[in-house]
């Protein structure tokens, strides 16, 4: 049964939902210093409870972002996706995609091969999969990362969280949100003095704030504790590819 359309439907329906909001509408406001807040992002109000075991797909970068880049952002997704403490995580190597998919990486809005939910489910026991995709990317000043993410049961392929946003150093809301960020995740004997040369000129660290600031928008857990949520049966820990 091809499952794709399940798939792709009701994540036009959720993108026709959230409207076509512009991904850069804070920047017109050059003076503003609140946080930034996503707002191209659609997601159910509680993360199902049997989502568990989750497949990351590697980082699709298309033509917008080197394959180089690409491994540096994955390891990125992987640490941030690791610090939420919510699933059990199979990272997907590009190895194994092509071993599996005929590709190095499949993104959000590409057609699905046939067997790809099958898949995932005999050789890894996932409950779902995630795919992380740059839209845009610049790696110089204003630094720009634009991130598309969309999370899916592996059961009925219905769409869980679904995001699409445009992270620039030139807006001054996002600007203050990574400074803060940084702040937070750094110790001060680890940065240069002054925080705004780090953030608004490192790639690395501007990425590492982008994809946590996505993955805030993830839906909450309720009736689990999150220390719980990463433990999985036993047997399906031992679960490999074949």
């Amino acid at each position: 049964m091809n499952l794709l359309p399940r798939l792709l439907f009701p994540l036009g329906l959720l993108l026709a939902v959230s409207g076509c909001e512009s991904l850069t509408g804070h920047s017109a406001d050059r003076t503003s210093k609140t946080p930034y807040v996503p707002v191209n992002v659609v997601g159910e109000p509680i993360m199902p409870t049997r989502l568990r075991r989750l497949v990351l797909m590697p980082v699709a970068g298309g033509s917008e972002a080197s394959p180089e880049s690409c491994a540096a952002i994955d390891a990125v997704v992987v640490e941030a996706l690791q610090h939420e403490n919510r699933f059990e995580i199979v990272h997907l190597s590009r190895e194994e995609c092509q071993t599996h998919f005929q590709c190095d990486e499949l993104s959000s809005v590409m057609p699905l091969p046939a067997n790809f939910m099958a898949v995932l489910r005999r050789d890894y026991a996932a409950d779902g999969v995630l795919f992380v995709d740059v839209t845009v990317y610049r790696a110089y000043s204003p630094l720009i990362i634009g991130l598309r993410a969309k999370l899916a049961m592996i059961d009925d392929a219905h769409l869980v969280w679904s995001f699409d946003n445009l992270y620039s150093t030139d807006d001054p809301a996002v600007a203050a949100s990574a400074t803060h960020y940084l702040q937070a995740r750094e110790t001060l004997n680890q940065l240069p003095p002054d925080l705004t040369t780090v953030i608004l000129q490192s790639p690395d660290r501007f990425a590492c704030y982008a994809v946590s600031s996505m993955f805030d928008t993830l839906p909450p857990i309720r009736g689990r504790e999150r220390s719980d949520v990463a433990s999985a049966p036993a047997g399906r820990k031992e679960a490999k590819a074949h």
